[in-house]
């Protein structure tokens, strides 16, 4: 009998009940052989897994089955994509139980950094189902050389897609114009893009729908190795009974080698290519590849708590780091002396300028540019910053010259927790505590979550050379 990881072989199978449970779906597998981190597993599963990876003592596996549920596993009629789907972890789950085992996690996370600090608890989403604005369909086959599939991957799985034509996280929107999407191009005959071959014409179907307004903007992702006439395909969508109203339809090619959604060019089929959303009695315009965020209710929760940490700001001038279309600035501008934001992504800074305007906002300015070479440029000191950074956290460099602005408060918005505790590391480091902490349920049925945090600096330290 195997007593140790170093007898462990990579395709072995091994069978057990799902223990500790890390963000955002990371589960522990106990063996005599040791422990096996598991993806996408709850816990209380009982689960049959297969080695992966084998690195020093470390063992990854992923599940062949699931041999018994989770007693977590309660929740009436969950999607009929569910365990097919690479979404969704949760969402057999009931809703109160996904937010305290958020909570549990977020706790978990910030006690190993942090010594002591205000925890305000979790403040759930308003809206558990349907409540995405945007989508990124791929195009793809169910199984190798199967049919035309338009949805989410496939669990697990780079290449397989899922067609998601009852998923639970949008609006029934959404699902009508996939399927139509769908049907229309099978009918034309027209293949997808092939990512090992680079050939193919289909790759995304991009759609976002304003919460407030029910405007939709839909742009269809393609190469240029094919030139049908696409104004048919737009009259179908144009055709459908939705709930809401289809605003502009659009095609962009893409001849990228990567799987991403980048912009070579896009053409108007119809209307428009932008659409409005409004914020906490802000209006935001809203292009296909600005930055917003996905739950637009659940943006107003969180950034109700950023606002109410922010505090008072009278004379102040704000730095809004990473400030995407500039939500947060606008929200804070009307109380401060000024707000500067900036954005690496300069669409989003157009956007966040037009916005400003269309709101009447007038002590606003956005900069494009990467924050770790923009800061060194502005002659302005804050008196207070916000940072909102991408999923990776704040780059070690910029992290230093944020912190060497030695402001009394930092508010940090983090939307992976685990990038979040890695900072906060540094920045206590250099004098700055922890204060207060919410949690915002921005993404029901995920592991995913957001936070907010409030630091306070109790003593600018020196940074350690060397």
């Amino acid at each position: 009998m195997r007593t140790g990881a170093e007898n462990v072989k990579k395709g072995e199978i091994y069978e057990g009940t799902i223990e500790k449970f890390d963000f955002p779906d990371k589960g522990t597998l106990v063996t005599e052989s040791g422990k096996i981190t598991v993806k996408h597993a709850l816990p209380g599963q009982k689960v049959s897994v297969m080695i992966t990876k084998k690195r020093g003592g470390r063992l990854e596996g992923k599940i062949v089955e699931v041999l018994e549920k989770s007693p977590l596993e309660t929740a009436e009629k969950p999607c009929v994509h569910f365990g097919t789907c690479g979404g969704c972890i949760y969402q057999t789950i009931p809703y109160e139980k996904q937010l305290e085992i958020k909570e549990k996690q977020v706790r978990s996370l910030l006690d190993s950094v942090c010594a002591s600090y205000e925890f305000e608890g979790i403040l759930a989403s308003p809206q558990p189902c349907g409540y995405r604005n945007k989508m990124e369909f791929s195009f793809g086959d169910e199984f190798k050389d199967g049919p035309m599939a338009l949805g989410m991957h496939r669990r697990g799985s780079f290449y397989d897609v899922v067609t998601t034509t009852d998923c639970q996280i949008v609006n029934s929107d959404f699902c009508e114009i996939l399927k139509a999407s769908k049907d229309y191009f099978e009918e034309l005959g027209l293949g997808f893009y092939k990512k090992m071959q680079h050939t193919g014409y289909l790759r995304h179907l991009l759609v976002r729908r304003a919460v407030k307004t029910g405007e939709i903007l839909v742009d269809l992702v393609t190469t240029s190795q094919e030139e049908p006439d696409l104004m048919p395909f737009a009259e179908r969508l144009l055709s459908l009974p939705l709930n809401g109203r289809i605003v502009g339809i659009l095609h962009t090619w893409n001849d990228s080698l990567s799987d991403a959604v980048k912009n070579d060019k896009t053409d108007i089929l119809y209307g428009q290519d932008y659409f409005y959303e409004e914020l906490l009695g802000l209006k935001f315009r809203i292009s296909p590849f600005s930055f917003f965020q996905t739950n637009s209710l659940g943006a107003e929760v969180l950034y109700e708590k950023a606002r109410s940490y922010v505090g008072d700001t009278k004379d102040m001038v704000v730095f809004d780091l990473y400030s995407g279309t500039g939500t947060i600035a606008q929200m804070i501008a009307p109380v401060a002396k000024k707000v500067v934001g900036v954005e690496i992504v300069e669409e989003a800074v157009e956007a966040a300028k037009e916005n400003a305007k269309m709101n009447g906002l007038e002590n606003c300015e956005f900069i494009a540019g990467d924050v770790l070479k923009v800061i060194d440029e502005i002659e302005e000191k804050p008196d207070l910053i916000i940072l909102d950074p991408p999923r990776d956290g704040i780059h070690p460099k910029a992290l230093g010259k944020i912190i060497d602005y030695g402001v009394n408060r930092i508010v940090y918005i983090s939307c992976k927790p685990t990038s979040l505790v890695r900072d906060l590391a540094v920045f206590q480091e250099r004098g700055y505590r922890v204060e207060k902490v919410c949690a915002v349920d921005m993404f029901p049925s995920t592991g995913n979550v957001e936070v907010v945090i409030m630091m306070r600096n109790c003593g600018l330290k020196e940074k350690k050379k060397g």
